[in-house]
């Protein structure tokens, strides 16, 4: 089966208003958040074989605070410029163009993308993903290239603040 990983980035700073909203760094309580949660992932045995993450600051940070505890080479991630400010249909232009090797992805990005993907490719209703939290969606075709609406279900829904 393949998996998807939908991880939204950790909570970030707006203490610089000077900083562009890409170049915003994690805050404290997304620097604690983003190793709980990777290793809630842990718990879960995800490993991905791909890692899609956008290039703003906030997405690396939390993506490397995963890799180091999952273990992961920094070989697996991609930094994807169509990841910051997309849409449903760039997320799933993405999915659908991944290689048929690949079994488990991260993609790790933003609200309102992350939640609307979710929602649109397992039919279920999130409402909103907050701030490091992490969707796993198993999808029923044998390949991410069949990719589109309610295409997968949820295997879990998890973040920070779940208990």
């Amino acid at each position: 089966m393949k998996t998807l990983y939908f991880i939204r980035h950790a909570k970030s700073s707006w203490k610089d208003p000077l900083l562009s909203d890409f170049d915003r760094p994690l805050n404290k309580r997304g620097k604690t958040d983003a190793p709980v949660m990777a290793k809630r992932l842990k718990h879960h045995k995800v490993k991905p074989d791909l890692i899609l993450c956008s290039p703003a600051l906030r997405t690396k940070k939390t993506a490397q605070i995963i890799m180091q505890e999952l273990d992961i080479k920094e070989k697996t991630v991609v930094f994807e410029p169509k990841l910051y400010e997309s849409s449903f249909e760039t997320y799933l232009e993405l999915i659908r163009a991944l290689p048929l090797e690949v079994k488990h992805v991260a993609i790790i990005g933003h609200n309102p993308e992350i939640t609307l993907a979710c929602e649109l490719l397992a039919d279920a209703i999130f409402g909103n993903i907050p701030t490091c939290g992490i969707v796993g969606l198993e999808f029923k075709p044998e390949t991410f290239s069949e990719a589109g609406e309610g295409c997968a279900h949820v295997l879990f829904f998890d973040y920070p603040k779940k208990t």
